[in-house]
């Protein structure tokens, strides 16, 4: 149940109706807006006479139930207003949201020695990037796969902030390296292969840093928005929506489906930030540009690009990742048209070249 104030309402009002709530089961939560303060009653309220509720104070402006399975995360518990996700990095604070500059990610599928992902962080630092992506833990179909560097990976991605500046992003996939995980990332990643890991869900939200939740490739929105209930449930606001692609019927062409009708989609039916990875979607470098331009102008929030300094020698997913001389040119490109579309941020992009200390040549 979502009861809107009125604005200007006073916080001792505020409070008084708080109190007269608690008498309900469930849980009482109070969420700031731009305007006006809404309170969300969380419970079963469909036997709490919505009348009643509106006459406890002439403060408020509205009382109505959301009907949406999912509470927390849909747009009405937030009266409409769309949320914010604010991320702590070395260079300053960076915001996911609708109302702000496109936020991009890049990086590798996994963090193979350390030359190499600091080499890719100076790169993505150097494009106007604001996170690198990194996996230490690789979900992968085959137990015979690399399976990544676990917790030494992670060291690596801490050099790479402290050498660049740059948010950390990367992957759980069991709560016991949890703790682990969170220490080094600014946000942690859960991929589509645990978007339903409840135990893991419920812990990660818990551990109190903001969550990249990824779409499972077979998932309906419905699935996606509950798996980001269970976050939501453990009091951690901070959750971010990436679309990765799903499956499909045909894999003949690319690795899976992008579904960008879920932006437009997702903007009626929840606040949270949202992100596309047209890498993992497309699954071939040479359509990631086409998609992750797609993807700004369909509205996204946030991009995630797999960089690779030398993508045909990558020991995961090289056939999507983009050499850094392509992620500078998409960068040049994309900036234009993220300004067009109102989402244009003061980042210096790259506008000249250098050459790393491995001798890849990047930029003009």
């Amino acid at each position: 149940m979502i009861i809107v104030t009125t604005t200007g309402t006073p916080e001792q009002e505020i409070n008084r109706i708080i109190d007269e709530l608690r008498v309900y089961d469930g849980t009482v939560e109070k969420i700031v807006g731009k305007e006006k303060v809404v309170i969300g009653l969380v419970s079963d309220t469909s036997n709490i006479n919505l009348g009643y509720i509106q006459q406890i104070s002439p403060f408020i402006e509205d009382v109505f139930r959301v009907e949406q399975p999912f509470k927390r995360a849909s747009l009405e518990y937030r009266n409409g207003e769309h949320s914010d996700v604010v991320v702590q990095t070395p260079n300053g604070a960076v915001t996911f949201g609708q109302n702000h500059p496109l936020v991009v990610v890049a990086g590798p599928c996994s963090v193979e020695n350390e030359e190499m992902i600091v080499e890719t962080a100076k790169v993505v630092k150097g494009t106007g990037a604001q996170f690198l992506r990194g996996g230490a833990y690789k979900p992968r179909s085959s137990p015979y796969s690399f399976q990544g560097h676990g917790e030494s990976a992670l060291h690596l991605l801490a050099k790479a902030r402290e050498v660049t500046g740059l948010g950390i992003i990367t992957e759980v996939m069991d709560t016991a390296d949890l703790e682990k995980v969170a220490e080094i990332a600014d946000v942690v990643q859960i991929g589509a292969r645990n978007m339903q890991n409840f135990s893991l869900l419920k812990k990660a939200g818990a551990a109190g840093k903001p969550i990249l939740l990824k779409r499972g490739m077979s998932a309906t929105i419905e699935e996606w928005l509950m798996a980001a209930e269970y976050i939501l449930s453990t009091g951690n606001k901070n959750v971010i929506l990436c679309e990765r692609g799903i499956r499909s019927f045909d894999k003949k062409y690319t690795r899976n489906v992008l579904d960008l009708s879920i932006v437009p989609v997702l903007r009626t039916l929840t606040h949270l930030p949202i992100m596309i990875d047209p890498s993992h979607a497309t699954g071939y470098s040479k359509f990631v540009p086409t998609m992750a331009k797609a993807a700004i102008a369909a509205g996204t929030d946030s991009l995630m690009i797999e960089v690779h300094p030398n993508p045909a020698k990558a020991l995961s997913d090289g056939p999507q990742s983009l050499t850094p001389g392509n992620f500078v040119d998409l960068m040049r490109e994309i900036k234009p048209l993220s300004e067009y579309f109102g989402r244009g941020n003061d980042s210096d992009l790259l506008t000249s070249s250098f050459v790393t200390e491995s001798g890849i040549k990047v930029g003009v």
